[in-house]
């Protein structure tokens, strides 16, 4: 197999009526959703192939097509968040080259904005064009593995947004041990959270693309409103649900299935963010105990994620999750500061060797050099493998643990810190429903910032020094109304970071 679409075709001829994509105003069937992304194709193939597409439409099924449509025509895209600042746009499009906007009404002035000079294909206008099938076949011909299937933007350190560069060969790889892990198939009914431009998606949106399952997609406001959501999830009879922690927590710490249960709920994947175990004993607890439960993990830089742990034990509320082992085709290891291989219960940095790995950074070589390196525990040969920057080791079971990011490590007063830990202990809590550690440089402080209904941060303060010995206590314990979450719906780390003051500091 060369080409992720060759997943699509096949299941669009054994479910050509299957509704295989839904939004709050359109269902849309794989044969659909195919004649309009060939229709797409054919006027993006007029540009010429092997070019960046940036998507700018909101997430909804017009944004599928669009994608599909890129692929179509041999080009590879780019999904943009139409609600991002215009700054952060323009820099990702000033990062790609010789690029091609589609977007669609709701956007144009957003795209007519943010452009320079690139041309815009108007969604409305594309998808009335008529399919010129032997372009369409002449551009596959010449399609191989390694093209590039789509570009993720992720924050950079500097402030300007790196281009993660995936090609059909990883994707159809990861996906293949996705699938056949969690086995999905036509009956797997998929509730998505996650945006079209987090890496995250890749799992639920192409796991529906190979298996002809249902892509579900979420109305964001009902994150909101803990109670319209599981009702959400019981008409659209989901049986499936891949979300970021932040996101599952919503349901625990607002107890909403003391009120109302999801009623077709399967299997319940997560990732992107530590899980708290007490928000997730609460899912255990509360629902069918045949639901499987797995902490998924890995960077954006292996497709999706490169370890994985199926929950198969009890946890207390402090504990830890692991994050497992490493997928099948994907090999990962743990090298120590010295650049030795890290034996067991030693911590290092885990490093990733698969075919799920990016082929770098889009237009950054500096940055591709750092991440993608030469294996160190090889000498003989040219071998490429991914740096994570994520410290982890493994337990007497021989599963991994995650400790920390390399940049949340900090060392203060001589003292290695992990800001992990201190988190874990503040969640511990009874009653705190959210936290996150970060460490002020300039004024060598470590500062706690939690959501919940604690009114005493002595009495988290407690429950953390519990846990921790004294060198990590904090020094500011703050409680705030909300914890603040950037478009992924991760805790925004970066924004408390720089306005921690504000909020009550």
């Amino acid at each position: 197999m060369k080409n992720i679409l060759e997943f699509f075709e096949t299941t669009t001829v054994k479910f050509p009526y299957k509704i295989g994509f839904t939004d709050i105003n359109r269902k849309s069937t794989f044969s659909e959703t195919m004649d309009k992304s060939k229709r797409i194709a054919s006027v993006l193939s007029l540009y010429g192939t092997g070019k960046p597409v940036a998507v700018l439409i909101d997430k909804n099924c017009n944004c599928i097509d669009a994608m599909l449509g890129a692929l179509y025509a041999g080009d590879f895209y780019i999904v943009v968040d139409v609600h991002s600042p215009q700054d952060r746009i323009k820099n990702i499009l000033s990062t790609l080259e010789d690029t091609i906007i589609i977007t669609d009404s709701n956007s144009i002035e957003l795209a007519n904005t943010v452009r320079s000079s690139e041309p815009i294909a108007l969604y409305e206008d594309a998808i009335r064009y008529d399919i010129n099938e032997n372009a369409l076949i002449n551009i596959r011909k010449n399609m191989i593995d390694m093209d590039t299937a789509y570009i993720l933007f992720t924050s950079g350190s500097t402030g300007k947004p790196k281009g993660t560069v995936i090609s059909h060969r990883s994707l159809i790889s990861y996906v293949n041990w996705i699938t056949e892990e969690f086995k999905f198939d036509e009956t797997t009914s998929f509730g998505s959270q996650t945006p079209l431009y987090f890496s995250m998606s890749v799992t639920d949106f192409y796991s529906t693309v190979k298996c002809g399952c249902c892509y579900n997609i979420i109305p964001k406001q009902h994150f909101s409103f803990p109670i319209n959501l599981v009702k959400y999830l019981n008409e659209y009879q989901i049986n499936t649900i891949y979300w970021v922690p932040t996101a599952i927590s919503i349901l625990s710490n607002w107890k909403v299935f003391d009120v109302i249960k999801p009623e077709y709920l399967k299997t319940v994947l997560f990732a992107g963010e530590v899980m708290p175990t007490k928000q997730l004993n609460y899912w255990i607890n509360s629902l069918d105990e045949n639901i499987t439960y797995a902490n998924l993990f890995g960077p954006t830089e292996t497709t999706d994620i490169c370890t994985f742990y199926v929950v198969n034990r009890e946890f207390a509320d402090d504990d830890s999750l692991p994050i497992g082992k490493h997928c099948d085709n994907c090999n990962v290891f743990i090298v120590k500061e010295d650049g030795t291989e890290a034996k067991d219960g030693e911590e290092g940095e885990l490093f990733v060797r698969s075919t799920f790995m990016a082929d770098g950074y889009y237009n950054n070589s500096e940055k591709t050099k750092e991440a993608f390196v030469q294996n160190p525990l090889n000498k003989a040969y040219p071998e490429r493998v991914y740096k994570t920057g994520d410290i982890v080791k493994y337990n007497d079971k021989g599963e991994l643990i995650y400790i920390s990011r390399k940049d949340f490590q900090i060392k203060r007063s001589g003292y290695r810190i992990e800001l992990g830990e201190i988190e874990a202990g503040a969640n511990s809590v009874e009653g705190v429903k959210n936290c996150a550690c970060i460490y002020d440089k300039e004024e060598d402080l470590l500062v706690l910032i939690y959501e919940g209904r604690v009114k005493k941060t002595e009495t988290v303060l407690a429950g953390v020094m519990k846990k921790v010995p004294s060198y990590m206590y904090p020094d500011k314990v703050l409680r705030i109304k909300e914890m603040p979450q950037n478009a992924n719906g991760k805790i925004d780390r970066k924004y408390l970071s720089t306005n921690y003051k504000k909020l009550g500091g």
